[in-house]
């Protein structure tokens, strides 16, 4: 555990939460001044309709503005770039991004490319972006990876295999609309594999060595809400209040990883995600198991603490089976909501893992991780989930 007495902590979004928020939407792009909105989506959410409430609260208010929807999973620089041409064609004065991660991230990527020079990967890395973006405002659609409120955004560009990361403080919202109506409609294993994002990005924060008072705080609150609530919003899916947790549990678990970054898991999601094509939530539940149990030895009373979180009974334990419970408690919420696929299921196999190994070594999650790993331990975990 950090020891308290020097950190840093970070979070300069503003938030507007709770269920119907997203109706005040036309009053929260007023205050930024801007008559004419880049909607940045991806084609499922324009089918499903959720679109089509975030361009009726615009009309209603009398905003001009206009749908790119060509973000795909895992956003392509192209789209982004295709995104910042039509902002900059159409003069629009601000952009909405409406849906999960990514597109959010596109929406964070063009509000910067549409005022700094250059292709979007010139800023992979962590404050690299010269100078601030257009307006944004992020409106989530999932309760997952909590990227309305980080100052990060993952592209991917698929002809190279490529994906990194993009960190600067200018990627924050200006505003984060959370309205956890917008989540009711989910099916349930997007539900369950957000879910699962959401509680390892509180997890990882929680238990890494960048941990600090603030983040600790905000990552125990959202573990809290992911064990009482999760279940409950993937099999009881229009119940409000299930869903307003798991929101909040996002929302709050990227409040703390924002200054303590991650672990593991988030360093192998890359490759995994960017070469074996693994979608990021799919590779995070299958990693988590085998993940904790790699960490657990070195932070035996942060995962005895996960395990009273999540309600395992620890009364009377020595410390190390406390802490064992809670990667059981935590093996079993996966479980119960989105039995795991394995690695092999994409296509990956023995010879690959090296190669992902030796990647993930490379990302900034891995000196933050509570035990310091050799590419060969990246290797033992993924191979224990092949």
């Amino acid at each position: 555990m950090n020891d308290h007495r020097t950190f840093s902590f970070e979070f300069p979004a503003r938030i507007e939460f709770g269920a119907g928020v997203v109706a005040r939407l036309g009053q929260f792009v007023r205050s930024l001044d801007s008559d004419r909105v880049l909607i940045v989506t991806d084609p499922g959410l324009v089918e499903a309709g959720i679109v089509e409430r975030i361009t009726s609260v615009l009309d209603g208010a009398g905003i001009d503005h206009l749908v790119f929807q060509d973000i795909e999973s895992e956003p392509d620089a192209r789209s982004v770039h295709a995104a910042v041409d039509l902002y900059r064609s159409e003069k629009c004065s601000s952009i909405v991004a409406v849906g999960g991660g990514s597109a959010l991230d596109a929406g964070k990527a063009v509000s910067v490319m549409a005022t700094n020079p250059g292709h979007i990967r010139d800023y992979a890395g962590l404050g690299l972006v010269r100078k601030a973006g257009v307006p944004f405002i992020a409106v989530p659609t999932t309760a997952g990876t909590g990227s309305e409120g980080t100052i990060w955004a993952v592209i991917s560009e698929k002809d190279r295999a490529d994906k990194y990361g993009v960190g600067s403080s200018y990627l924050v919202p200006r505003l984060a609309v959370c309205d956890p109506d917008l989540t009711l409609t989910l099916p349930q294993r997007v539900t369950a594999l957000t879910g699962i994002d959401a509680m390892s990005h509180a997890m990882e924060s929680y238990i890494n060595k960048a941990t600090q008072p603030i983040s600790e705080a905000l990552s125990e609150q959202s573990m809290r809400l992911v064990a009482r609530s999760l279940r409950k919003a993937v099999f009881a899916g229009d119940t409000v209040a299930a869903r307003s947790d798991m929101l909040l549990a996002s929302t709050m678990a990227a409040m703390a990883f924002n200054s303590t970054r991650l672990g593991i898991a988030h360093a192998l999601a890359m490759p995994l995600g960017a070469q074996a094509k693994i979608p990021h939530a799919d590779v995070i539940a299958v990693l988590m198991p085998p993940v904790l149990r790699f960490n657990m030895v070195a932070n035996l009373e942060k995962f005895a603490r996960i395990a009273e979180i999540f309600g395992a009974s620890t009364t009377g334990l020595p410390l190390r089976l406390a802490a064992e419970r809670g990667i059981e408690a935590v093996e079993q919420l996966i479980g119960d909501v989105a039995p795991p696929a394995k690695l092999s299921d994409w296509g990956v196999k023995e010879a690959h893992l090296p190669a992902y190994a030796e990647a993930g070594m490379q990302t900034g999650n891995i000196p933050v991780n509570p035990r310091t790993p050799r590419a060969e331990d990246l290797v033992a975990i993924m191979r224990d989930c092949l």
